[in-house]
């Protein structure tokens, strides 16, 4: 018997309007590249990134999906009182308890009948939640469900360039520095995702599946946690994350394929996690995907987390890079490590 289908009803997408490029961040950190004998423009060379958006301080990522979730909602005749679930992907939270759902739950006026938390899991948050709502879909216990994150990417960079400059010593701030690139390439913004029952749906965009796969033995290649001032502050071994993650993605995407009954020809177009051009050349090499196939919007988002790739989906899909019936595979990885790949027909 098939299952229940499942509808991508609509996206949304909020961006902070403040653009910062790689050149100011670099400016900001000149004395110390100076004095480490490297040139500014090293951080867009090597991570193809131009510029992000970043959030005004002591933003709340709840404002971030919010707004996110109501473009979504402008987009669909749905009544928000169908909705039954809401789930907030983040990994920035308004404060550790309660759930930052709960303030997007009140913000967005929701019934008591939709239950509401928090599920966090790097930068996959987006794409876990989701799975686990497509499926309360498909066993019909709920008809909506509406997925949240918002990311606000600020005050990691901003300790992290106040960390770098306080280093005195030459060989820690050069051992420094390379862990903290991955911080510096961080963006801001917030995204949406509405999945529907068919019963609710208006457009034909189907969630097919999903693929995940977990290599947790690499786990300590990211890490970030609550600097001593209170900031935030990521530990990245960049290189070694690199290849992890695409030898994840290799084992991943097999699976993936075998599950949806597909082959790499007959995906029409592919949506990835957004981190750097270096990791988008290498990822799409070891899968033996075609490049014009994907959408790429890291130059001037940055990584954005959790919100990057339903971002990058909303951008494809305003864009008109994604035809009604085209395959559409969403390849996301994140620390942990942990890969996820979902299959989309338009």
């Amino acid at each position: 018997m098939p299952q229940p289908k499942v509808y991508l009803e609509a996206l949304g997408l909020e961006l902070p309007p403040e653009r910062v490029t790689s050149e100011e961040l670099e400016q900001r950190l000149e004395p110390l590249l100076a004095r480490l004998g490297l040139s500014v423009g090293r951080l867009e060379l090597m991570s193809g990134i131009a510029e992000r958006r970043l959030c005004p301080p002591d933003t709340r990522p709840s404002s971030l999906s919010i707004a996110a979730a109501k473009d979504a909602l402008g987009r669909t005749t749905l009544d928000p009182k169908q909705i039954s679930l809401l789930i907030h992907a983040g990994v920035c939270r308004d404060f550790l308890e309660p759930a930052t759902a709960s303030v997007v739950h009140a913000g967005l006026e929701l019934p008591d009948t939709c239950a509401a938390f928090d599920l966090s899991n790097a930068c996959l948050g987006v794409a876990d939640g989701m799975a686990f709502a497509a499926q309360a879909i498909r066993s019909g216990s709920i008809q909506a469900a509406l997925v949240t994150t918002g990311e606000d990417g600020r005050p990691l960079i901003e300790t992290t360039i106040k960390s770098l400059m306080a280093i005195e010593d030459d060989r820690e701030a050069r051992r420094a520095l390379k862990k903290a690139y991955a911080s510096l390439t961080i963006g801001s913004g917030g995204a949406a995702v509405l999945l529907v029952s068919e019963e609710l749906a208006s457009t034909s965009q189907v969630w097919l599946g999903s693929t995940s796969r977990a290599d947790t033995k690499s786990v300590g290649l990211c890490a970030g946690d609550r600097a001593a001032d209170g900031g935030l502050v990521m530990v990245t071994d960049s290189e070694a994350l690199l290849q992890a993650g695409n030898a994840l993605a290799a084992t991943t995407f097999e699976a993936f394929l075998k599950q949806q009954d597909w082959t790499r020809d007959s995906i029409d177009r592919i949506i990835t996690h957004q981190v750097g051009s270096a990791h988008r050349k290498l990822l799409l090499d070891t899968l033996d995907l075609d490049p014009a196939k994907d959408f790429p919007s890291v130059q001037t988002l940055g990584n954005m987390g959790s919100a990057s790739l339903p971002a990058t989906l909303y951008l494809a899909m305003e864009a008109g890079f994604i035809q009604k019936g085209e395959r559409v595979a969403l390849l996301g990885i994140g620390s942990g490590l942990h890969c996820r790949m979902t299959a989309l027909q338009w």
